[in-house]
């Protein structure tokens, strides 16, 4: 792991809360694409306690969800992707790692909220973690376009490690939906997709069949499509359904994934059965922009 996490409880929280919280942020380090070992101080508290902390330092008498205080100050404009350098100025020689900041979470607002919102306390937890890692990241939401920017890159990080607003089964159920608008009078072999992306939007696809077989188009690559013609080059997840046989996807559609999303995670379902792998399980010394580097000189 490239985060850990110095973590101090105060108040009662779930027992897999420490584990949760240090997945998530390093899926957060990884969306950002940075590597180096990261120390992040976590406090749980309550709602007092994060009250105290917002008057203090913010001038604010009130409690809220959660507070993030960044060490490191990055330049306008720029990210800890974007800022290697900088981070590495708070390498601290004893632990090895570079000190990111100081995060607060009230696990009573946090529950709370995940009952307002009617979802699980996991997944608000994951979400205010993921929220406190990115601002300490240098992400900010005082914009409209910065927002979208940070929500963008909180979905990746939660996507990646399975806290979705969108369930698995949900993805799937919408891929098996999709086998009924395949074209396919020739193969006979239905396929329907649903691809996640990252910002929680859902694109979905199914095969194409043409006379002259060559200009048949792979549902998963109809999906794909759609969603880059829309802006979308982020994706998490793909289901892909058919009805009498597992439908992995071929060369073509693994290599075309691969260029956006080398770490996607591929659901394939056919009659009552499910399996998961990764893209780079499934496209092994894959290449692309986000992959290996191409060797053009042999």
């Amino acid at each position: 792991m490239s985060v850990i996490l110095d973590l101090e409880i105060l108040t009662h929280c779930p027992d897999d809360a420490a584990a949760l919280m240090e997945k998530v942020a390093n899926a957060c380090a990884h969306a950002e694409d940075v590597t180096l070992p990261l120390e992040v101080h976590v406090l749980l508290t309550d709602n007092e306690g994060i009250r105290t902390y917002n008057r203090e330092y913010r001038g604010i008498d009130k409690a809220t969800d959660v507070l993030s205080f960044p060490t490191i100050s990055y330049a306008a404009g720029k990210t800890a992707g974007q800022s290697l350098k900088r981070i590495s100025r708070e390498m601290d020689v004893d632990t090895g790692c570079c000190f990111m900041g100081d995060i607060i979470i009230s696990i009573p607002r946090a529950t709370e909220q995940a009952e307002e919102y009617g979802h699980s306390l996991t997944r608000e937890l994951g979400y205010l973690t993921a929220h406190a890692m990115f601002h300490l990241m240098g992400y900010d939401h005082i914009e409209e376009d910065d927002k979208r920017r940070m929500r963008t890159m909180e979905e990746k990080a939660l996507n990646a490690v399975g806290i979705n607003r969108v369930t698995d089964e949900e993805l799937l159920e919408k891929a098996r939906e999709m086998t009924k608008l395949s074209y396919a009078p020739y193969s006979k072999f239905t396929v329907g997709t649903a691809l996640l992306a990252a910002d929680g939007t859902v694109y979905t696809g199914c095969n194409i069949e043409n006379s002259s077989y060559g200009l048949t188009i792979c549902g998963e690559r109809t999906a794909l499509f759609k969603a880059v013609s829309e802006g979308k080059h982020d994706f998490v997840t793909i289901a892909i359904a058919a009805n009498n046989a597992m439908p992995w996807p071929c060369g073509a559609c693994r290599q075309t994934l691969y260029e956006f999303a080398p770490d996607l995670r591929v659901l394939v379902t056919w009659k009552d059965q499910v399996e998961e792998a990764t893209l780079r399980e499934l496209l092994p010394h894959g290449f692309g922009p986000k992959g290996e580097a191409i060797n053009f000189l042999g």
